[in-house]
């Protein structure tokens, strides 16, 4: 790991992030996302507790824990050397458009306010959803005037009360005033992504990233291309992972979670930024998706990795879909990084 550090400070990447999937964040149901509409600094206060209880219940399954950014962090130092720091950012982990729509807009924010030199690097990584929201990112990042006028007019409801034109979400004003302002933000920061069972949701737009790679958990099956999962899985299958990462498979559009309808401010920002998002896509029901297989994005390098059979039970190795996160496998991850993004030759571990 100091020879990844070493690496890292060559490539210049000044700090990494971490990005939880689905379920694991500290507002699952959307609830405080309401609550902080009339007392953030409460809501604040509740996230932090429910987002440890989280930590401490789901631990390293799926799930970037504040334990692994420090193991990740002390691992790559070295002593008079730039110690690059590790953080963990957390988004909603709602399961839907929205909830990944908020997620991109706060992470634009916290890194248009990092005091990075020009061409200072950015390393995310984002496991599952997390990816989704970085494909967000890129678009709007990217997006001319127009695309982003769609995107924050289609969610305006979310943010802004209805007919009074009161702000009750500012972090949306003020990342939209950001994208709008002229010069692309973050230009001269380029952005290095690494997605881990990301199931394929949204387009990325490459001018909104410098590189991008996604690690898929996967074992290729007799009669099928490699590249293809098969459908449908047997219960064993799931309960033992045989095939690799279900939820990555599985999670495509078609299985949102709907804001609740006591949120109906999300509920109905949602509904326009699936006709916005999805409006286009092929008229395929679910059930035709599943049987497709795909597995591999259009865009970046994707790694089909086969960790092995999992240990425990489904609700530890969560259909395969856990394995990413667990410091066993840091090295490897970031061996490959160090490879695919940055050039350098390291010995195999």
């Amino acid at each position: 790991m100091q020879r990844v550090g070493d690496a890292f400070r060559r490539a210049n990447v000044a700090a990494v992030y971490l990005a939880h999937g689905t379920f694991v964040g500290p507002d699952a149901l959307g609830v405080l996302a309401e609550l902080a509409r009339v007392f953030p600094s409460a809501s604040q206060s509740v996230r932090r507790v429910i987002k440890r209880v989280v930590d401490k219940v789901a631990g390293e399954a799926g799930n970037y824990t504040p334990g692994f950014a420090r193991c990740f962090e002390r691992s790559m130092h070295e002593e008079g050397q730039r110690r690059i720091p590790v953080r963990v950012f957390h988004w909603s982990s709602e399961n839907h458009h929205i909830g990944r729509a908020d997620g991109a807009v706060r992470l634009i924010d916290e890194l248009a306010s990092l005091r990075l030199e020009p061409s200072q690097r950015v390393l995310l990584f984002g496991h599952s959803h997390a990816g989704n929201v970085f494909a967000l990112m890129t678009n709007l990042l990217a997006g001319n005037r127009s695309a982003v006028d769609r995107f924050f007019n289609a969610a305006a409801i979310y943010y802004r009360w209805p007919v009074v034109g009161c702000v009750d979400i500012p972090v949306w004003n003020r990342v939209r005033d950001l994208l709008t302002a002229g010069e692309p933000p973050l230009a001269v920061l380029p952005l290095d992504m690494v997605t881990f069972g990301t199931p394929i949701r949204y387009g990325w737009n490459r001018s909104g990233y410098a590189k991008l790679l996604h690690f898929i958990h996967h074992r290729p099956v007799q009669g099928l291309p490699e590249y293809r999962a098969p459908f449908p899985p047997t219960l064993d299958d799931v309960l033992t992972a045989a095939d690799g990462d279900y939820v990555q498979q599985l999670g495509i559009a078609g299985t949102n979670v709907m804001p609740s309808v006591f949120a109906w401010r999300a509920w109905m920002a949602d509904q326009r930024l699936n006709r916005l998002l999805q409006g286009e896509r092929p008229d395929l029901d679910t059930l035709e998706q599943f049987r497709a297989g795909a597995i591999v994005p259009d865009e970046g390098t994707a790694l089909l990795v086969d960790y092995g059979l999992p240990e425990g039970g489904v609700a530890e190795h969560l259909a395969g879909h856990a394995v990413y996160t667990r410091k066993k496998w840091l090295l490897f991850h970031a061996e490959e990084i160090v490879r695919r993004f940055y050039g350098a030759a390291l010995p195999a571990s």
